[in-house]
């Protein structure tokens, strides 16, 4: 059994909320009884329609996707710049991502259908661990990283100030430039760049190597790959102990 919003959602046809104006203005069927009862609950064996016609939740997917640089995270662009969904194979183009890498950026993309997944990653309560391998020029110290570590103001792209911090471990470490390993748990558009401006650095490559339990081991650039059974379990239940977590 489950919620009847929850079920129409998972059909594709819209969001748990537009669901529920469904709903309310009385065009959702069940067993071809009109329900107006938000909490209302269905089960599998149950006939469901909206203005007539019967739905049917899909089947979820879940891929891995390591995006290259150059392409921007969207299915279309107004300024006509190349998308993911320009390497992605057609068949696949119901999926969305689960957070966004800027057109300068690479690595680490998860794609579904599963629009409660990417709700859940993306909510700012929960608390999900991306990581990046990023390399800038000059010699990043101890100091920058505890300051990054602390936390400053970035300004958005709205002109805004807002707080950001990200843990940062040094992985090589020259004269002219610095490779570190950065771990996010916030999604600020273009955070790690501007925060490493903010201390006087040009990041040259950036590169998402892990989202939440999902690596990109395994996978070339441009390439799509459906994610195991056991790597999706494995994420949900990570995002379920995060969830706890949240509300302790």
């Amino acid at each position: 059994m489950q919620r009847l919003n929850k079920y129409i959602a998972s059909s594709g046809i819209c969001s748990r909320r537009k669901a529920d104006e469904y709903i309310e203005n009385g065009i959702v069927a069940v067993n071809g009884k009109v329900i107006s009862e938000l909490g209302y609950k269905v089960a599998v064996k149950d006939v469901v329609t909206v203005n007539g016609k019967i739905i049917k939740p899909l089947k979820y997917s879940y891929y891995r996707f390591y995006k290259p640089a150059g392409y921007i995270t969207t299915s279309d662009d107004e300024k006509g710049r190349r998308t993911i969904y320009d390497i992605i194979p057609k068949e696949l183009h119901q999926l969305k991502p689960i957070g966004r890498l800027d057109k300068d950026s690479s690595g680490l993309i998860i794609m579904t259908n599963d629009g409660d997944l990417i709700n859940e990653m993306a909510h700012p309560s929960i608390k999900i661990p991306k990581i990046y391998l990023v390399t800038v020029n000059g010699k990043v110290t101890p100091e920058d990283g505890e300051k990054m570590y602390n936390g400053f103001e970035i300004e958005t792209d709205t002109g805004e100030l807002k707080f950001a911090q990200a843990e940062v471990f040094p992985i090589d470490i020259t004269g002219k430039s610095s490779t570190i390993q950065v771990t996010l748990y916030q999604g600020l558009n273009r955070q790690i760049r501007k925060m490493f401006a903010k201390l006087g650095f040009e990041v040259v490559t950036l590169k998402r190597i892990q989202h939440a339990t999902i690596t990109l081991e395994g996978l070339k650039k441009g390439e799509i790959k459906l994610m195991k059974p056991k790597q999706v379990s494995e994420l949900k239940s990570f995002i379920i102990k995060a969830k706890r977590k949240a509300d302790d």
